[in-house]
């Protein structure tokens, strides 16, 4: 494998990562969490996934061959509060992984080096996905910071858990040792 298809490929793997993270939030989740607001400058969880949804079929549809910024794209109304469900949003969150997802596994090693425009701005390929790579899990981190204040104690921790450093440690050492 080559530099370039590992980059395709780690790169896939990272954002299914991110999408993952926010299942494991969303399966924890009743359905007036997705909508919760602490205050009237904050983003629900369903805010936050209406904005990716249009970020991602903005970006990735046609991603070589029409700017990244679709005229189509209503960024500003993606903030606004609107009367939807659990299910919306979860729709929502798969259709535009989907489309994130069949973009980049349809990219070829040669696709990184072109250029591609977001807002006018001309950016290689490779440079487009690292933008992303740092945009989505800046929002799921948000999503899971809000599902983590709604849980409290319940909340089913998706990473290493307070004091388990150690054998966390010790169960991916005997892994790799395999």
């Amino acid at each position: 494998m080559n530099l370039e298809e590992g980059f395709l490929k780690d790169s896939i793997k990272r954002l299914k990562y991110y999408k993952e993270l926010g299942d494991k939030t969303f399966e924890q989740l009743e359905e007036q969490d997705f909508f919760y607001r602490p205050n009237e400058e904050s983003n629900s969880i369903a805010i936050i996934v209406q904005h990716l949804y249009g970020n991602m079929l903005s970006r990735f549809t046609n991603f070589l061959t029409e700017d990244g910024e679709k005229e189509w794209r209503q960024r500003d109304a993606e903030f606004d509060v609107f009367d939807i469900t659990k299910e919306d949003v979860l729709s929502f969150w798969n259709s535009g992984w989907n489309c994130v997802f069949t973009t980049l596994e349809s990219l070829k090693p040669a696709d990184l080096l072109k250029t591609i425009y977001i807002r006018t701005e001309p950016l290689l390929v490779y440079d487009a996905i690292l933008r992303q790579l740092a945009h989505y899990p800046h929002h799921v981190g948000q999503i899971l910071y809000i599902g983590k204040m709604l849980k409290g104690k319940d909340w089913q921790t998706l990473s290493i858990p307070k004091g388990g450093s150690q054998v966390f440690n010790a169960k991916m050492a005997d892994t790799q040792k395999k």
